[in-house]
């Protein structure tokens, strides 16, 4: 999957609430620290790549102090390798496409603002130097560095986010929603995720101005495991 794409941000990922789940005989039973029934996952152990149809990533940010801007990224992938037998050696790669960046403005940008140079807001933003300034910075990535379990269902996942050419750690929290040991559409194990974090945009080398430094990131996905094509009849 090309693209791949926490910020999350967001990446993202960060999508390692793969943590627990209520129940089954197919993954390796663990205790958790809120209950001491065992729980186990339906899906099995392997690389987990992103359905692209059921994945989102918002990102919102205050605006002049009244407000909560809210926007997406319409390109962006991730992957999860999960180890079943030990869940906190699991990790997590997203990639987002910063030029996909979709602030869903309706009216003509140019009408509005003849003089911008961009033929719409979301252009803006995208290619702005005070922003994301996608044309020097074409990729997002977040790579995991630690997944450390705290619920049932849930897990805090620490890694490096890379933006605009500067490196900083960012911590996700991440919710497992659950898993199919078959996905009904797919002859292959699924499991799902939402994470959700923080990042402050000076971090990173953004200027303050009308809008605020804490943004908050939001993804939700679903992960097919990855399955090896059947070897060739003798």
């Amino acid at each position: 999957m090309k693209i791949k794409a926490a910020l999350i941000a967001v990446s993202a990922a960060a999508l390692l609430a793969a943590c627990s789940q209520p129940a089954d005989t197919a993954g390796a039973p663990m205790t958790d620290a809120a209950s001491t029934a065992p729980v186990a996952l339906k899906a099995t152990s392997g690389v987990y790549v992103m359905d692209p149809t059921h994945a989102s990533l918002q990102w919102s940010l205050p605006h002049l102090g009244i407000s909560n801007y809210t926007a997406r990224f319409n390109k962006f992938d991730a992957k999860i390798t999960l180890d079943t037998a030990n869940l906190a050696n699991s990790t997590v790669e997203a990639t987002i496409d910063p030029a996909s960046v979709d602030t869903n403005y309706p009216a003509d940008y140019v009408a509005a603002f003849p003089t911008s140079g961009f033929k719409s807001f979301s252009e803006d933003i995208a290619k702005n130097k005070a922003f994301l300034n996608a044309t020097a910075f074409p990729q997002i990535t977040f790579k995991s560095t630690k997944v450390e379990l705290t619920g049932a269902r849930t897990a805090k996942v620490t890694g490096d986010l890379t933006f605009l050419g500067v490196t900083k750690p960012v911590t996700l929290d991440a919710t497992f929603n659950g898993d199919l040991e078959q996905h009904p559409f797919v002859p292959a194990p699924a499991i799902g995720f939402a994470a959700e974090g923080k990042i402050k945009r000076t971090d990173f080398g953004m200027p303050l101005g009308p809008v605020g430094d804490e943004v908050t990131i939001r993804f939700d996905a679903e992960f097919i495991k990855e399955v090896a094509p059947a070897a060739p009849a003798a």
